[in-house]
Order: structure tokens, then C-alpha cells, then sequence
């Protein structure tokens, strides 16, 4: 908020724009008064310097935190601590509409308190874009998307009653209606400024989301990661971020992609190679000849996989490319001269000269070759030719689970014949059965649909259509993808062979991929197949996409129409056809791959800044169903006590003016004992609600049928449901009952197997507080506020682990669980941990600090006792007194009323 700022510099300057005056902090003036030349600092760290300069006020942001940042150690571990202000906040609906009931019970405590509840509102802008609702209930016909939307609607209408209320009680928020695109794809077109320009002062475009896949963004030169819903709502409360100075890594880009080669296959190569090297918490910046060579799209399409890769974000330049995009999207030119102009002035137009950067490798891109990445994991990295072999190679493990070797060898060769429309098919092992177009990773990017389209034409030409057994699904990241592919001629293409538009949302990639026909799910129940997707998204974590999938494979548009043609995913396109033609003669992926030369001549014909403005031109309106829809009234919103999908949460209940102070946690129990790599996916699924879960029972019991379930993503607005379903993912994997799969453990000392989610609740009753023990990586995937919410309301003070994802690290401080790593050298297994044991943490007191290491007392049922140490992971001082507050959202709360004197 750059009216506060001290300016202890002098280095606020001023240039003309438009005929008015416009006033900045400038990166060179400030090299000029303090004698620090910050030329050579990466352009992602010199948005953070800026951001500074802008808000010193002595106090959050100092003079010494300037100096500090101006004078970065490339080398130097992360120890500076600094507090950044984002320019304004993005939500999707999973996770904005939790941080909306989570600020409305916030007015509502206000209220009781005596305060005024209009004070809780965003001081900066704040947009939710409703994309992640839709499911692919049907698919395959041309009246796909309407079935979808109306089911859509009747879904949701109570979430989108609160989004309605959200968007007239609050200042500074607004909605993006549903059938919009993609929340990342909507930022990318439309959202994103790139430069402010408010009340007269320019700077940088910043942000958080509460979705980790906002780095696409970065693709445009905004700095902007994911975070927690928790840090959103207090970042739109005014809070600043708080992080440790980062290393930065330079990516040198060289060469140029050969033809055939899409964009995908350049990102998966790239997750590949930076999750080898290790880059979490750092920032990953691109330079480099090779930058040159890529359009704005490919380049959104690797800084949408961040998240992947590991690191904070994944940032370009601002050049000519950026400018080209921006009017392509139709953009003002009074926008594109404010972008010129000021990333100019700042000197980072583009690339002056290199910067100075913790480590820097190359990539060349014209080594890269076509790639699929899975069957599990977005950087299981496969290069297509040796796809049908990695098939047999990891078909046995997918066979057993996980679990390892077996008294009995898995039956690799099962399949399972069933009448498919008056039609007899064989289903097997590998059979693909979702082949999706989905997600904002390619969705983005004109050159992998139109490719998509031209693979579909040519394949129709050549009398091919998708396997009967193949639920194919096309879900545009916006409507202008729609628009361009229809100038194309494409689309009628596309669902010539099966892709019909089936939704303007994420869909497939976060769990929406509806059921299957009944038959073919019971198919692969009956003969026990490890069936698989194919898929344009960036997760492909185990049972997030369907349940009744094992297998998930990453690859770009192109290719998921090519597995949809052959229907399975053990081929060598090579030398085995996609099918025959109308004249039996056999049809070779390669006879309908289309040329870059087919693919660039679309683009600059089809691609058009006429329908970026007709399409966007009225996004807040939405359609009719969104229009009619009622919107309550008043600055607080009348909770509605039948409601299943939004419920006012606990969280507030009873907040004192003081937190209790900090103690030690005695004789916990281990509720859930997991390994490597459990993803929030595993904590907090998104996905259908099962029949047997203890979200269902809940359910059911207030009068809802279980076609009504809808998913946990739409329900989060329900904590009481979210509770029920935290740890519920059918592939979870709980090493204290290794011969489940699933949302089991085991209550100690009665020895007894439970739901997660009933144990939990006895210990609750029984006064006994819980521990979660996991291997590396803890966290990773999607940033769901709700593992760490959903962990919290089970009874759960800490998690120790040998390494925690950066977003869920910061979530479960958010929420007052703390967060603890086994020392080096040490985890569950070194230390026998097995789950029947008593923990007790001890040290946790007034003088907790950052880093600290305190001792764990584990006792056995046998009475033997071992002790060890762990590091707390709590990184900066805010975080520890967010800590000591019992979360983030007490301490923001206890400022704005007892500290402000808003009572």
C-alpha cells in the first residue's frame, strides 16, 4: 500500500502515461541512494524489492529488510525473513468457498464480541472463478455440457447462494460465474493486470491463490504462487506473507522444440529434470535464447507445473511476447503501454544482461522427444516409445498395490468380455477407459487443441472414432478455446471421434470425471483389471481421478485422442496402427500427426483478440441459471440449519482475547502411520463421496441419497463432512493396518480396526491427543486447506515427518498443528515407530522458537521407552505466533477485535 510508505530512499518517481502522471518506487533510483546495485538480481527477487519499497512502514516492512533483500546471497541458505503484500488474492470454488464460510463466521463472531462484523472484508481485490463444480456425469453427445451444467446447478445451488451473498457483502471480492474456463486459464486471458495501476502509482502485478497451479501466471512475468486457503483469507485480511529470502534457480533454455513436439512434452521433460535436482522452496527462474523461441502459451504451460517441480514458482520475463499475448487476449492498449512503460523503467524489459542466480542449468529443448508421465505420479517420466514396456514393468506392482511381493503371482493377463451397445468387447489390463482433454496445463495453449483438433480430423477422414469402452471427454479452459477451435473447423472434428464439450472446468484432473457406464465398472470390479486414464492435466495422483482407474497417465491433447483411437495404453505407435481404415488399410499415429507448419498457419488465422473481448466482455454476468439465481441480503449471512453443504464452522467458538499458553503433548496416539509422497489427495480427497464412508453414513442420516453424495470438493463448505472424509482416499495406504487399503487404523489399546475418522473421535472421547507420522514429502499436490482443517478437527497437535510439502507445511501451522521432521538419518522405520506406541512431546513451551529441536518420549506397550529429537518446523516468527495463537485465522481475528479496539 504504497500511500504509507516511508520511502527512507527517495527512489519514488514519477513518468507520463496516457497524459497523466504516474508514480512508482524505482528499482534504479534506489541503486542510485543506497549505493546497492541491483541490476544483476533475478527479475522475480527485483518484484520483491519493489513490493518493499512500496510498503516500508518501519514496522512489518523495514529499512534493514530492503537492505537485506538488495544485498541477497545467492549462495546463502534461506534465513532472511521479509513480509510481502500481494496486489490481490485468486480463489477457485473448492477452496474459496470454505475461506468465504470462514469469513462470514468470522463476521459473525465480530458480532458477538461486539464489534463491527463489516470491518471482516478484503482490503485487496479478490476473485473466485467457479471451475471446479462441474463433473462429467455425461459425455459423448452433443448435449453433454447442458446435462452437466443443469446437474451442475442443482448441485450447488447453496454454495452458490453464499458466493452470490460473498459477492454483494463484501467489498473488493467478485465472482466469475460458472461456465467461465478454468480459474488459471480465466487469469492468464483476463485477470491478470501484470502492471497496477492504483491511485496513481504503478507496480507489478503479485498474487496468491488458493490453488498451487496460480504459477501459471508466471508464464505472463506475474509473480504469484499458491497458498493455503488459510493464508489467502488472511492475505485478503490485510496480513502480509511472510517467507524466507529464496535461492533462485536460473533455467537457461537453448535451442528450439522439434516438429511434432508439443508443449507437454516439453513440461514433463522439465518436471523430470527439476524434481531430480531438488527444487523445493526455491524460486525457478527462465532465461535464455531458447525463451525467445517459445510463445506465451508454452510458456504458461511450464509454470503451471511448479507445483510439480517442487518450487515456489516458476517465473518468465516480461518482453515482446508478453505484449503480443496481451493483446491477443485483447487487452487495452492504454494496458499494454502501462506494461512497456514501467517494466522499462524498472530494467526488466526483457533480458539486459544475466542475472546472478543460485545455480543455473540448461535445458536444451531440441532434445527434447514426445513423453507421457505415470502411471501415479505427474513426474514419473516416460518417453512415448517406451511406454508399452514401462506398462509391463509396472503392471505387477499396480497388481498388488504397492504392497511388494505376494504368496500369489498377479494374474497379468485377465480380462473380462462384455455387451457394449449390442456389441461384445474385451477389457483388460491396461484398457484405457477416460480419455480427457482437461485441466488449464494445455487448455492454455492454442497449438496442443488445435493439434487435438487436426489428429481428430484426420483420424475421422480416415474412418476412426473412439473405443466404445473409452469415455471421451473435451473440457475448454475457457470459452475462447471453443470459439478458436470453431474457427478451425476442429470442433465438429473432435466430436466426430467421441470429444464432445463436456464443461468449462477442471473436471477429470481434479477427481470430476463422473462415473463410467455401469457395466464397464463392474467389468473391471468383476475381473479385477487395473484399468487406466489418459489425460491433458497435471495430477494423476492414485484414486484422484476415478475409482475404478489404477493407472493414470499424463499426456498433451494430441495423444489423448490417439490412446482414445487405439483404447489401450500397451502400444508401440511405432509399429502397431491406431486401427484400420474404411479400406482396411492399417492407420499409423504418425500418417495423422499434423506438421507445426498446419498447426502455426490455425493460429494466426483462427486465434483472434475479437473473441478474447466478446467472451470476456461480460464475465461477471454469467448465464441465465447464475443470473436468477436468489442473493440473500445483509452484512452477516443467515446460515441455514438443513443445509449439507454449507455449515458455519466451529473455529471461533469461544475465542478468548488471550491464546492458552503453549504446552507439551503427552501420551498422544498414532492415528495414522504412512509413507513417502501422501498427497493432500490422500488427506483430503476431492473426489465422489463412497457408499461406505463415514461421509456417507452422515449423509444419510440427514435425509440425503447417495446419487445426491456429489463430491468432497463441492461439500467443503460443510466441515462436517470434511472431517468425516479427511484421510477417507480408498489408496490410502496406513502402515499400522498394512493389510488394508484405505480409511482404516487401529484404536490402541483396544486393538480394535476403525474408520480413521470413528478411532479418531473415541480418542477425542477419551481425551487423548493424536499424532500423524509420514515419510518425505509430506503434503504434496494440490494446496487443500482442508487436510490441514480436516486433520485439526480429528484431534490431531502434530505431524512429524521426514519432509513437508511447502503449502500443507504452512497450512497445518495455520490451523495450530505443529509441524515436526525426523532429524537426518532418522524416520519411522530407523526408529521402529509401528503405531501401537504412546508419544509424548516435550518442549513446547513460552521459549518455543523457530527451528527448535525438541525431544519425543516414545513408550511401547511392553513399557520399553525410547527417546529422539525432532526439528519444528516452524520457519519465521509470524508463523510462531500464528502457532502460538492456536492458527492464523485466531490471530487475525484477535487483532481486528481486541487489539484494534473493535469491541
Amino acid at each position: 500500500m504504497s500511500e504509507r510508505s516511508l520511502d527512507s530512499f527517495g527512489c519514488r518517481r514519477s513518468f507520463t502515461q496516457s497524459g497523466e502522471a504516474v508514480d512508482y518506487f524505482s528499482l534504479p533510483a534506489f541503486s542510485d541512494s543506497s549505493g546497492i546495485d541491483v541490476s544483476a538480481l533475478p527479475f522475480a527477487l527485483k518484484v520483491l524489492l519493489e513490493n518493499l519499497l512500496r510498503n516500508e512502514d518501519g514496522i512489518s516492512v523495514t529499512r534493514r529488510d530492503i537492505e537485506a533483500l538488495a544485498r541477497w546471497d545467492a549462495n546463502a541458505e534461506p534465513c532472511t525473513e521479509i513480509a510481502i503484500f500481494p496486489a490481490r488474492v485468486v480463489l477457485q470454488d473448492f477452496t474459496g468457498v470454505p475461506a468465504v464460510v470462514d469469513l462470514a463466521a468470522m463476521r459473525d463472531a465480530v458480532s458477538q464480541l461486539g464489534g463491527d462484523p463489516s470491518s471482516i472484508n478484503p482490503l485487496f481485490p479478490s476473485e473466485l472463478v467457479i471451475d471446479h463444480s462441474i463433473q462429467v456425469d455425461f459425455a459423448g453427445a452433443a448435449n453433454s455440457l447442458q446435462k452437466n451444467v443443469e446437474i451442475e446447478y442443482a448441485r450447488n445451488g447453496e454454495r452458490y447462494a453464499l458466493l452470490r451473498w460473498a459477492q454483494s457483502a463484501f467489498e473488493n471480492f467478485r465472482v466469475v460465474p460458472p461456465s467461465t474456463g478454468i480459474v488459471h486459464q480465466v487469469n492468464l486471458e483476463y485477470l491478470a493486470r501484470v502492471v497496477f495501476n492504483k491511485g496513481g502509482v504503478a507496480y507489478f502485478d503479485t498474487l496468491v491463490g488458493t490453488d498451487s497451479h496460480t504459477t501459471m501466471v508466471n508464464g505472463l512475468g506475474v509473480l504469484g504462487w499458491g497458498v493455503g486457503g488459510i493464508e489467502a483469507e488472511a492475505a485478503m485480511l490485510g496480513q502480509p506473507l511472510n517467507l524466507l529470502t529464496p535461492q533462485v534457480l536460473g533455467v537457461e533454455l537453448q535451442g528450439t522444440l522439434q516438429t511434432g513436439i508439443t508443449a507437454t512434452d516439453l513440461v514433463l521433460n522439465i518436471t523430470r529434470v527439476l524434481r531430480d535436482i531438488g527444487v523445493v522452496g526455491k524460486f525457478v527462474e527462465f532465461f535464455g535464447r531458447g525463451v525467445e523461441a517459445l510463445t506465451l502459451a508454452d510458456r504458461a504451460t511450464i509454470a503451471n507445473m511448479s507445483p510439480e517441480f517442487g518450487s515456489t514458482c516458476a517465473i518468465f520475463p516480461i518482453d515482446g511476447k508478453t505484449l503480443d499475448y496481451l493483446k491477443m487476449t485483447g487487452r487495452s492498449a492504454e494496458t499494454l503501454a502501462l506494461v512497456e512503460q514501467y517494466a522499462r523503467a524498472q530494467g526488466v524489459f526483457g533480458v539486459s544482461k544475466p542475472a546472478k542466480y543460485s545455480r543455473v542449468i540448461t535445458v536444451n529443448l531440441s532434445e527434447i522427444v514426445p513423453t507421457l508421465a505415470g502411471p501415479r505420479r505427474p513426474h514419473d517420466r516416460v518417453a512415448l516409445k517406451d511406454v508399452k514396456q514401462s506398462w509391463k514393468d509396472t503392471l505387477p506392482s499396480l497388481l498388488t498395490g504397492g504392497k511388494g511381493a505376494t504368496n500369489a503371482e498377479p494374474d497379468v493377463t485377465a480380462s473380462v468380455d462384455l455387451l457394449i451397445d449390442g456389441k461384445t468387447i474385451q477389457l483388460k489390463h491396461g484398457s484405457v477407459v477416460i480419455a480427457a482433454i482437461t485441466s488449464c496445463t494445455n487448455t492454455s495453449n492454442p497449438s496442443v487443441m488445435l493439434g487435438a483438433g487436426l489428429v481428430a480430423k484426420k483420424a475421422a477422414e480416415r474412418g476412426l472414432v473412439a473405443k466404445p469402452w473409452v469415455k471421451a471427454s473435451l473440457a475448454p479452459g475457457s470459452c475462447v478455446v471453443t470459439r478458436y477451435l470453431q474457427n478451425a473447423g476442429l470442433l465438429t472434428a473432435l466430436e466426430s471421434v467421441g470429444f464432445y464439450v463436456v464443461g468449462y472446468g477442471c473436471t477429470t484432473c481434479i477427481g470430476n470425471s463422473g462415473p463410467l457406464r455401469p457395466e464397464i465398472s463392474q467389468g473391471i470390479a468383476q475381473a479385477k483389471l487395473v484399468a487406466t486414464s489418459v489425460l491433458s492435466g497435471n495430477r494423476n495422483f492414485e484414486g484422484r481421478i476415478s475409482p475404478d482407474v489404477r493407472a493414470n497417465y499424463l499426456a498433451s491433447p494430441p495423444l489423448v485422442v490417439a490412446y482414445s483411437l487405439v483404447g489401450h495404453i500397451d502400444v508401440d505407435f511405432e509399429t502397431e496402427p491406431l486401427g484400420l481404415d474404411r479400406a482396411g488399410k492399417p492407420v499409423f499415429l504418425r500418417d495423422i500427426w499434423p506438421s507445426s507448419e498446419e498447426i502455426q498457419q490455425l493460429l494466426e488465422k483462427c486465434v483472434t483478440a475479437a473473441d478474447f473481448r466478446a467472451e470476456y466482455g461480460h464475465e461477471l454476468l454469467g448465464d441465465e441459471r447464475w443470473r436468477s439465481l436468489p442473493v440473500p441480503a445483509g452484512s452477516q449471512f443467515e446460515w441455514d440449519p438443513s443445509s449439507t453443504y454449507v455449515r458455519k464452522p466451529t473455529f471461533f467458538e469461544n475465542l478468548k482475547a488471550a491464546p492458552e499458553p503453549l504446552g507439551s503433548i503427552d501420551s498422544a496416539r498414532i492415528l495414522a502411520l504412512l509413507g513417502d509422497f501422501v498427497t493432500t489427495d490422500h488427506i483430503s480427497p476431492a473426489g465422489n463421496i463412497a457408499k461406505n464412508s463415514a461421509a456417507a453414513q452422515y449423509l444419510v442420516e440427514k435425509g440425503v441419497k447417495p446419487a445426491e453424495f456429489n463430491s468432497y470438493g463441492a461439500r467443503r463448505g460443510n466441515h462436517e463432512v470434511m472431517m468425516r472424509g479427511t484421510f477417507a482416499n480408498v489408496r490410502l495406504r496406513n502402515r499400522i493396518v498394512p493389510e488394508t487399503e484405505g480409511p482404516w487404523t487401529r484404536h490402541e489399546p483396544s486393538g480394535e480396526v476403525l474408520n480413521i475418522f470413528d478411532a479418531a473421535m473415541r480418542y477425542k472421547g477419551e481425551g487423548v491427543p493424536l499424532i500423524v507420522i509420514a515419510g518425505k514429502e509430506y503434503g504434496s499436490g494440490s494446496s487443500r486447506d482442508w487436510a490441514a482443517k480436516g486433520t485439526y478437527m480429528l484431534g490431531v497437535r502434530a505431524v512429524i515427518a521426514e519432509s513437508f510439502e511447502r503449502i500443507h507445511r504452512s497450512n497445518l501451522i495455520g490451523m495450530g498443528i505443529l509441524p515436526l521432521e525426523f532429524l537426518k538419518g532418522q524416520n519411522q522405520e530407523t526408529l521402529g515407530l509401528n503405531g501401537g506406541q504412546q508419544l509424548s512431546v516435550v518442549g513446547i513451551d513460552e521459549h518455543l522458537t523457530a527451528g527448535k529441536l525438541l525431544t519425543v518420549i516414545c513408550r511401547a506397550k511392553d513399557g520399553a521407552s525410547l527417546e529422539f529429537q525432532v526439528r519444528t518446523r516452524i520457519d519465521t516468527l509470524v508463523e510462531l505466533e500464528y502457532y502460538k495463537h492456536g492458527g492464523i485465522l485466531n490471530y487475525v481475528l484477535r487483532r481486528l477485535v481486541f487489539e484494534s479496539g473493535n469491541v
